[in-house]
């Protein structure tokens, strides 16, 4: 008999997980088990794994479907028969066509149609009839011998068991986007589809033992042959392993003088070293490819930053992948390569998000299509997607779906439909919803990629293989991240300012002269480091400020400390101390003076985490890798990090540790679950950030324009533009003759960009600008609209905006002459035009104008005043006793300070009650931090954006000076005059 099992990758309809299934049919006695989901396959890998553990032979294939309606399942025969049908779905993603009633003719596959539900008048020699078990007794009455014999006993299961029913219609109310009451059978699976005992399953068909005769013919000539972990990744770069070997020697020869001017013997003989360790591992390719991509981004001009475990490696750095020096960081290759493991160091390599789209497609075409995929990954129900969705399915209104998402452990327990809803939803979390696309990786293989999946066509059009990176690994492909950021975006547009502003070609790669840069260094020491890439925080502003931060490598270490892994922990306030006061510690065990002493004791970095666990606690390099993985996220499950915990405490007892040193470093290492780096990427993080840095000590005006535009930064575009104030720009209002879609940078004025105006349509000031390009400046008001066709909405919001100054009339003035022209456009004499000639206009009274009213036009369009200050809108003069330039000398008093509200974020006590950390920009554009306490927090909340009156103790925590709040209230702004 053919067991036809669904998943729940059988997207809101199964209910089983892969391994789950293998397990199930194994449990009830079934040697040969199928696993064939609906339209994909992307649980094959895990199935067949697991069937392996099970020790019964796994079979893969694919049900196709149009929409709820069932039309056959596809049976590989071998993996040729996989890569038929795998290519058959893609063909169908990439036309964005639906799978035809019938099959298409294939050589290693055999085709199942349900009988009476979807089955062809002539059957090809590999198609056969599917009969379920609850058609049994209509064959009594069935006497065409011929159609017989072409019927197979088929049992689909969808279901553990007979509770997984009622979740299935759950999910497929979700899927169908209807009540659960509206569903119709059609759309459900059959209530009997639960995995049987095989006995059971015989006995249904005992009475045609002709189908179960058929099916076993069918099973035995099916099979999934394929070897897991072997390296699938395009295997040469050159076409020869031995001449890839030399095409990399001679690129690490040729870059190691210009990284080395010194040439010396030490470092020649480390990169003679990683060359043959990467040659007799098979690795040339994948540095050769990843050189490859480098090179090409570098000959379109881009940039990009090269991080990852392969940042280790000197290679990479005389290729130009990375521009991490790791002789000056003592990185060491070796820790990432190790006899067991067999896939190289990964590299990711980030790019402008406007830029990788280019990369992306040069190593599609580089590589072909059929070899060449993105990577993919499966986005899961959780909690308030959950419980939004069952919402929708019993029909609750959004107030109550609100309150279920947001308030569901207050609700009446003794509500049936919240009991059920609740119930359903913690039965699917985690469940595969929708396939999706990982942030950066791209597969190259050396086969077609569809020997291994179908592929889909997701809104970015690139192929997408349907599984994600751990089955990817499983198989055996190492990706490669080709990332996408908005700090390289930045540090290319400034250097495109530079030369555009100041006709200056400055060398952004110089990265050892920013490095000796006392204007640098001064920076990173005082924490003025906004609109810097990954310093710009106020945590991390404030932790430059506690280690005194002047030089490289404190930033590269400051870059990890900053992790939730560390400072969770309490070892980033631990680490500070030591760092003033290296004599006032003890190592927790003299086994951590000797492997730590570099960061005073405290695990900072993966590699820190990995020395402890194989010379502390004797775990082997292979467990000691998986540990690492796991700190970066990518472990699957609770029991695979269960395995190192145990392995951890029982290999420290071995040894004769102290439990509670164990303890210690254990609650240590579990904090960095997730959320630690690697040296080498820390470094990789802290060079961009140095490039940033050298730009906004040198050019700040064109630095801050460059970041306004790139946005994606920590703060609101507001913050930025009150930077560029304070670093000597004059911020100028949108114009219609000299703005642009974006913002513009000549000499220090920054001219905002339509694209910061509300409710402009991007489309309608595009051709503005194209029309100005093409046909010249405008005149005025009357030329503007001869030539542009536009809404009165827009020209309004133009208007208010400001961008008509250039015409030397008030905004009340063009209003009401654009209103006038709006009438007059009514009279025949217009001729279509929104104004007629400018003497068929009245003559205008005299209309008053006001700043204030200009600056409340700037708050509603652009989101900030421009034409005054925040501080200028206040109803009193009072700015404060002190400002944030002051707070030194205020070290310890009580004072008054008056700014707007930047950011704030909250935090939890110990005790579990919320405080909040807030930034603040005084009077003078300078920023300060602030604590609030529970207790503060509780009489004095926030009251959203505006200016506040703060009032409080300055405290100085290791030389950055915050102000612990007591009081505060939000000041009140002059009246709106247009109200």
């Amino acid at each position: 008999m053919i067991l036809h099992c669904r998943s729940y990758y059988s997207l809101r309809f199964g209910m089983l997980a892969p391994s789950t299934v293998a397990s199930l049919a194994a449990a009830c006695g079934f040697p040969k088990v199928l696993l064939a989901d609906i339209n994909n396959c992307t649980g094959w890998v895990d199935f067949i794994k697991q069937c392996r553990s099970e020790r019964i032979e796994g079979m893969v294939g694919m049900e196709f479907r149009r929409g709820s309606r069932l039309l056959y399942v596809c049976m590989a025969r071998n993996m040729s028969g996989f890569q038929e049908i795998n290519e058959y779905l893609t063909q169908c993603n990439m036309t964005e066509t639906q799978p035809a009633d019938f099959a298409p003719p294939f050589n290693q596959v055999f085709v199942l149609y349900p009988w009476n539900e979807n089955t062809p008048k002539q059957l090809r020699a590999n198609e056969y009839i599917a009969v379920r078990p609850s058609q049994v007794p209509q064959l009594r009455v069935l006497n065409d011998r011929k159609v017989r014999g072409r019927m197979v006993a088929w049992w689909p299961v969808t279901f553990g068991s007979e509770t997984d029913y009622d979740t299935h219609c759950h999910l497929r109310a979700i899927d169908n986007n209807t009540l659960l009451s509206n569903l119709k059978s059609s759309q459900l699976a059959m209530n009997d589809e639960i995995m049987p005992d095989r006995k059971a399953a015989y006995e249904a068909f005992s009475e045609c033992p002709d189908l179960l005769a058929n099916a076993e013919n069918l099973l035995r000539d099916c099979s999934a042959d394929v070897e897991m972990g072997v390296v699938r990744n395009k295997k040469t770069f050159t076409g020869s392993r031995y001449d890839d070997k030399l095409l990399l020697e001679k690129l690490a020869m040729d870059g190691f003088p210009a990284r080395y001017p010194n040439k010396s013997k030490q470092v020649l003989e480390r990169i003679r070293k990683e060359l043959e360790i990467i040659d007799r591992l098979g690795f040339s390719s994948y540095f050769l490819m990843a050189w490859d991509i480098v090179r090409y981004s570098m000959s379109r001009g881009f940039y990009h930053v090269g991080r990852g475990s392969g940042a280790n490696s000197i290679v990479a750095y005389c290729l130009y992948i990375t521009n991490v020096d790791p002789v000056e960081l003592d990185l060491y290759f070796e820790r990432f390569i190790n006899p067991k493991r067999t896939s190289p160091p990964d590299f990711d390599i980030d790019f402008s998000w406007k830029d990788r789209t280019y990369v992306q497609d040069y190593i599609f075409k580089r590589y072909g299509s059929k070899h060449t995929a993105l990577l993919g990954m499966m986005q899961t129900f959780r909690d308030k997607s959950v419980y939004r969705e069952l919402g929708k399915v019993y029909g609750l209104p959004k107030t109550e779906i609100d309150a279920l998402v947001e308030e569901r452990k207050t609700l009446k327990a003794d509500d049936d439909i919240i009991r059920k809803i609740v119930s359903v939803g913690e039965a699917i979390r985690d469940f595969p919803n929708l396939r999706s696309i990982h942030a950066g990786g791209v597969l190259v293989s050396e086969d077609p990629i569809t020997m291994y999946s179908a592929l889909d066509r997701p809104p970015k059009g690139m192929p997408t293989v349907q599984w994600d990176m751990y089955v990817a690994e499983d198989l055996g492909y190492e990706k490669f991240d080709i990332l996408s950021q908005r700090g390289i975006g930045h540090i290319g547009d400034a250097v495109k300012f530079i030369a555009q502003n100041r006709r200056e070609k400055i060398d952004i790669h110089d990265i050892p002269a920013f490095k000796r840069d006392p204007a640098i260094a001064a920076q990173i020491e005082k924490g003025e480091t906004i609109g810097c890439f990954y310093v710009e925080s106020p945590a991390m502003r404030s932790l430059l400020k506690k280690l005194d931060c002047r030089d490289y490598l404190t930033l590269v270490a400051a870059s990890s400390i900053i992790r939730p892994g560390v400072s969770s922990s309490g070892m980033m306030q631990e680490y500070i101390r030591r760092y003033h006061n290296p004599q006032s510690f003890q190592y927790l065990h003299p086994v951590l003076e000797e492997l730590l002493h570099e960061t005073y004791g405290v695990m900072v970095y993966q590699e820190d985490v990995l020395k402890v666990v194989h010379h502390y606690a004797g775990l082997d390099l292979a467990e000691a890798d998986v540990l690492r993985r796991a700190m970066s996220g990518k472990y699957r499950s609770k029991e695979e990090m269960m395995r190192i915990v145990n392995g951890f405490h029982e290999g420290a007892a071995k040894m004769g540790r102290p439990e509670e040193v164990t303890r210690e470093l254990w609650r240590q290492i579990e904090s960095f679950s997730g959320y630690s780096f690697s040296k080498a990427h820390s470094a990789s993080f802290a060079v961009e950030s140095y490039q940033s840095l050298f730009l906004k000590a040198h050019y700040p005006v064109e630095f801050m324009t460059a970041v306004i535009n790139n946005f994606g930064g920590y703060y609101r575009s507001w913050v930025y533009f009150s930077e560029a104030r304070r670093s000597g720009a004059n911020v100028l209002l949108p114009c219609i003759n000299t703005g642009d879609y974006i913002t513009t940078v000549k000499g220090n004025n920054i001219r905002i960009g339509f694209i910061h105006v509300q409710g402009l349509e991007e489309n309608f000031i595009r051709p503005v600008l194209e029309e100005r390009l093409c046909n010249g400046p405008f005149a005025d008001m009357a030329d503007f609209v001869s030539r542009i066709h536009i809404a009165r909405e827009q020209l309004v919001l133009l208007i208010r905006t400001g961008a008509f100054i250039f015409t030397g009339k008030t905004k009340p003035e063009l209003l009401w002459e654009t209103l006038a022209g709006q009438d007059a456009r009514k009279t025949p004499e217009a001729s279509g035009q929104l104004f007629a000639s400018s003497h068929q206009l009245p003559n205008l009274p005299p209309l008053e104008t006001s700043q204030l009213e200009d600056a409340y036009d700037e708050i509603e369009l652009l989101g900030f005043p421009v034409t005054y200050t925040w501080f200028d809108l206040l109803k009193t003069s009072f700015r404060g006793e002190i400002h944030a330039s002051g707070m030194k000398d205020a070290e310890g008093k009580y004072v008054r300070m008056i700014a707007p509200l930047v950011t704030i974020k909250p935090v939890r006590t110990k005790k579990n009650e919320k405080m909040y950390f807030a930034s603040f920009i005084d009077f003078e554009g300078n920023f300060f931090e602030t604590v609030h306490f529970p207790d503060s927090l509780r009489k004095y909340p926030f009251r959203g954006n505006g200016v506040y009156l703060l009032y409080g103790k300055v405290i100085n925590d290791f030389g950055a000076l915050n102000l612990q709040v007591e009081k505060m209230a939000k000041m009140e702004l002059r009246g709106d005059p247009r109200a």
